[in-house]
């Protein structure tokens, strides 16, 4: 394992992720006695790690044999950034059309713990830029990324915290949940969501849902623009433009099959 990061390392974590690092890599089942000699380190000390790493679920102790292997948890990582290269391979195209047609900052984003994470971004190279960023996250009820997967979410309610307020963002965000929630009707039949000034002062978004083969919104994608740069015009050919590679990302995973 690389060593670098200099006075923040935090060696504890670093020694554990060796010997989760090197469970992983074995592709079997391994004992205490091997991960001692192949990492050179104090048998007490991988005990611990082992049991830290078994408990939390990124390893699996078979103690009939007493033997280490990868958990459920570390498994289940490693299908969603499988999952996630697939889908950032399947929208790449698409983003880039749409990126080169409207010359505006393309988004892919994904449902993440009640918020929507950024995954990818294409930037056209204008002098104004977004504040969002790859790996950031920002409320679901204040983009149009979270908007359009609100309005395919089967437990939507519960994300939109039906008994506690929605925080405001910006001045413009909407934090009514009745409203949020006639909202998220008009964009399920209308196929696309529209945010001005909710989430970033001066910034405009249109999202669009991405399903699977049930309908569920795996993920969503928007073009996002200064206010002023999008007339009601364009921001419908927008729309159109979004539904139609939103449409053809999904079917590639399934939908409507």
């Amino acid at each position: 394992m690389a060593n670098f990061g200099g006075d923040y390392m935090v060696q504890p974590v670093v020694k554990a992720l060796q010997v989760l690092d090197y469970v992983a890599r074995q592709g079997h089942m391994v004992s205490l006695t091997e991960i001692v000699h192949e990492l050179d380190l104090p048998k007490t000390t991988v005990f611990r790690y082992l049991q830290t790493l078994s408990a939390t679920g990124f390893l699996e102790h078979d103690i009939r044999h007493d033997r280490y292997g990868v958990g459920a948890r570390f498994r289940d990582l490693a299908r969603v950034d499988h999952s996630l290269s697939g889908l950032r391979e399947l929208a790449l195209p698409e983003m880039r059309g749409l990126m080169e047609t409207f010359h505006e900052t393309v988004n892919l984003g994904v449902l993440s713990e009640s918020q929507v994470v950024y995954i990818d971004m294409l930037e056209p190279g204008r002098t104004r830029r977004a504040q969002a960023r790859v790996g950031h996250r920002h409320p679901l009820h204040s983009t149009s990324l979270g908007k359009a997967i609100l309005a395919h979410l089967p437990d939507a309610d519960t994300l939109m915290q039906r008994d506690r307020a929605l925080p405001q963002v910006t001045i413009n965000t909407l934090t009514d949940i009745k409203k949020l929630r006639r909202q998220t009707d008009d964009i399920r039949r209308r196929g696309y969501a529209v945010e001005k000034g909710e989430n970033e002062d001066g910034l405009m978004c249109i999202g669009v849902p991405i399903l699977d083969r049930d309908g569920y919104p795996v993920a969503a994608m928007s073009l996002s623009a200064p206010e002023r740069r999008m007339p009601p015009a364009l921001t419908s050919a927008a729309a159109d433009a979004l539904m139609g590679a939103a449409w053809r990302i999904s079917r590639q995973l399934g939908a409507g099959s």
